[in-house]
């Protein structure tokens, strides 16, 4: 199969071996993100992969490559991969004795293609704005 650069997922199910850029925020507000954009799933291709850390930190959005050259959103990162460090493909699935390894919280295999980054920071700042009146209603 030729990637395009944006599909997630090879005919057999695997993650793809294709550079992408990697969007990490805060899990609280990735967790809001993905419900939001499940929510719309009018939006151009609802939410693609998502890996978690072990830690239960951060969340990271898979996006298209060349995202992080324009990404600016307070409160986030977006990294280039360019095929240096872990691939994709590599990351472990979560299980109960494996709470330090980074795992996929929404695999390629059970979601469509990558988010797209206009959707991501839409979503990413509703979720902000939600968990900002959550907690100035405590």
């Amino acid at each position: 199969m030729e990637s395009t650069g944006t599909n997630t997922a090879s005919e057999s199910g695997a993650a793809p071996d294709v550079d992408l850029d990697l969007v990490t925020v805060p899990t609280r507000q990735g967790l809001e993100a993905v419900d939001i954009i499940r929510r719309a799933a009018s939006q151009a291709g609802g939410v693609g992969p998502v890996l978690h850390d072990g830690s239960g930190d951060t969340l990271g959005f898979l996006v298209p490559p060349g995202t992080a050259d324009a990404w600016d959103l307070p409160g986030s990162a977006c990294t280039q991969t360019n095929g240096r460090g872990m691939r994709f493909g590599d990351a472990a699935s979560p299980t109960a004795d494996a709470a330090d390894v980074t795992g996929w919280l929404l695999p390629p295999e059970a979601v469509g293609p990558v988010t797209d980054p206009d959707v991501l920071r839409a979503a990413l700042g509703e979720a902000a704005r939600l968990i900002e009146a959550a907690d100035n209603c405590r």
